[in-house]
C-alpha cells in the first residue's frame, strides 16, 4: 500500500542533503517506507541493527558500508545518490557519534535514512551532538485522508474526499497499522497485537532502559489501555501497582517514548478557571478499545495528533493537541493550535442526536478559535468543507478527518 510518507520521502530526498529520521510505534511501516529508496537510485544499502551480520559491519566502523556504495568514487550529477539506510541503530550505544562521523565524512555524496521505534530523544547513551544534521518525521498509522489521498499539499486542509463506509469501518475496527489493515482478520490482530506487545516490553524496553519491573510495567499498560480519554489520576495508578507516584509517571514517560500511548494536556490560555493538572490518555493502537464510543474519541484523537505532527514536521508552523475543560466540568476533547494560538476544536459524538453541544460556543468565545466541529459517528459524509465555516458546526466524522492528514 502505497502512503503519504513514500511521497514525502521521495520530496525530501530531492530538497535536501540532512539526514532524514523516521521514528513511529513498531510494525507502523517504517522498514517499508525506507526500502522504498532502491526506486530512486542504483546505489541502495540497508543495514538493520537487529541482524547479527548487519551488527557487525556498524560495529567495525562502517568500511564495507563504503564499499558496498563505492563512496570513494566520484559519481556523475545527473546519477540518483546513494542510498544508505540505518534501521534500528538506536539500539547501538554509540550510534551517536557513528552517524556524526559517518555523515561528516561523506554526507555530501549519499542521502542517509534513519528509522526508529522509539523516540531519539531516550537514547542519551552518547554525548556528540547531531544537530543541524537531520530533520525528523513522526510516522503514523494509517489514517482516513490517507486511504482517499496521499498526495503531498500546499497548505494544511485538503479539500473533502468520500471514503468508502467498507474501508472507514475497517480502520476503525482494526486499526492503522498496515499489517491488521490490510489483512482484515481477527485472529491475526490478536495473535499480531500479542506480538508486538512482547517485543515492545520484552525487547525494546528491557534493553534500553533501567526499568527493572517489566511485569509491573505491563500491567500500568493494560490499565492505560482500559482508561483510553480519561484523565490520567497517577496516585491511582501508584497504589494499583504498589509503586511510587514518581515511578509511575517515569513510566509513563517510557511508554510514551516507545509510541505505546500518548497524552495530551489541557490548554489553559484564557480558560477561566481552567484545568491545570492531569492530561489525557490514549492509544497507538485504537482497534483493541473495547468501548465503542471510547474508541471513536481515541480514533479522532489519533487522526488530530498525525495531523499536528505531520504539519509540523513538514515545516506549515508549530501545531499542538490539546483538550479543554474547566472546574465546573466543561469540556471540549480537542483543541488544535498553531503557533501557540488556537485554531480549531473538535468534540467526538458516536451518535447524533442533533443538538450541538454548548461547551463548543463556550470555549470558542473564550479561546477565539477559528472553527468548532462536534464530529459524529453515525452521520454519512458530505461533500463540504468543514473549515469554511466559523460557527460551531455538526460534521461527519468522515469529512473532517479526510481534510486531515
Amino acid at each position: 500500500m502505497k502512503r503519504i510518507y513514500d511521497s514525502l520521502i521521495q520530496r525530501y530526498l530531492q530538497q535536501y542533503n540532512q539526514m532524514l529520521f523516521l521514528s513511529g510505534p513498531r510494525r507502523v511501516g517504517k522498514s517499508t517506507l525506507s526500502l522504498g529508496g532502491k526506486k530512486l537510485t542504483k546505489n541502495f544499502a540497508y543495514y538493520n541493527w537487529d541482524n547479527y551480520e548487519h551488527k557487525k559491519i556498524i560495529i567495525t566502523g562502517g568500511e564495507q558500508i563504503i564499499e558496498t556504495l563505492n563512496l570513494q568514487k566520484l559519481y556523475p550529477k545527473e546519477e540518483a545518490k546513494p542510498i544508505l539506510v540505518f534501521d534500528e541503530i538506536h539500539k547501538y550505544s554509540k550510534w551517536k557519534s557513528f552517524l556524526k562521523d559517518f555523515f561528516d565524512t561523506y554526507g555530501e555524496r549519499i542521502h542517509i535514512i534513519v528509522t526508529s521505534s522509539s523516540k531519539l530523544n531516550i537514547c542519551k547513551k552518547d554525548g556528540d551532538s547531531l544537530l543541524g544534521r537531520y530533520f525528523s518525521y513522526r510516522v503514523h498509522p494509517i489514517s482516513v485522508a490517507e486511504c482517499v489521498d496521499i498526495e503531498l499539499g500546499t497548505q494544511e486542509v485538503r479539500k473533502p474526499k468520500t471514503i468508502k463506509r467498507g474501508i472507514f469501518q475497517d480502520l476503525f475496527e482494526f486499526g492503522g497499522f498496515p499489517e491488521t489493515f490490510i489483512k482484515k482478520d481477527r485472529r491475526f490482530s490478536n495473535r499480531w497485537q500479542c506480538l508486538r506487545k512482547e517485543q515492545l516490553f520484552r525487547e525494546d524496553v528491557r534493553d534500553l532502559t533501567r526499568v527493572q519491573e517489566i511485569s509491573q510495567l505491563e500491567i500500568l499498560a493494560e490499565l492505560v489501555y482500559q482508561q483510553s480519554g480519561q484523565l490520567v489520576n497517577y496516585s491511582n495508578l501508584a497504589n494499583k501497582i504498589n509503586v511510587s507516584v514518581d515511578t509511575i509517571r517515569r513510566w509513563f514517560e517510557i511508554l510514551n517514548s516507545f509510541y505505546y500511548c500518548f497524552t495530551i494536556r489541557p490548554w489553559t490560555k484564557n480558560i477561566s478557571r481552567s484545568l491545570l493538572k492531569e492530561p489525557k490518555v490514549y492509544q497507538w493502537d485504537w482497534s483493541n478499545i473495547k468501548d465503542v464510543e471510547a474508541r471513536a474519541e481515541n480514533f479522532v484523537a489519533s487522526h488530530l495528533l498525525k495531523a499536528v505532527h505531520f504539519w509540523t514536521d513538514y515545516g506549515f508552523g508549530n501545531y499542538n493537541l490539546y483538550f479543554l475543560r474547566d472546574k465546573e466540568k466543561h469540556e471540549v476533547d480537542f483543541i488544535v493550535t498553531k503557533d501557540d494560538k488556537p485554531w480549531f476544536m473538535v468534540d467526538v459524538k458516536y451518535s447524533n442526536d442533533s443538538s450541538i453541544s454548548k461547551n463548543l460556543f463556550l470555549f470558542q468565545k473564550q479561546t477565539n478559535a477559528l472553527h468548532a466541529f462536534q464530529v459524529v459517528f453515525d452521520m454519512e459524509p458530505v461533500d463540504q468543507d468543514c473549515f469554511s465555516y466559523r460557527e460551531p458546526v455538526i460534521v461527519p466524522v468522515q469529512t473532517l478527518l479526510s481534510q486531515l492528514v
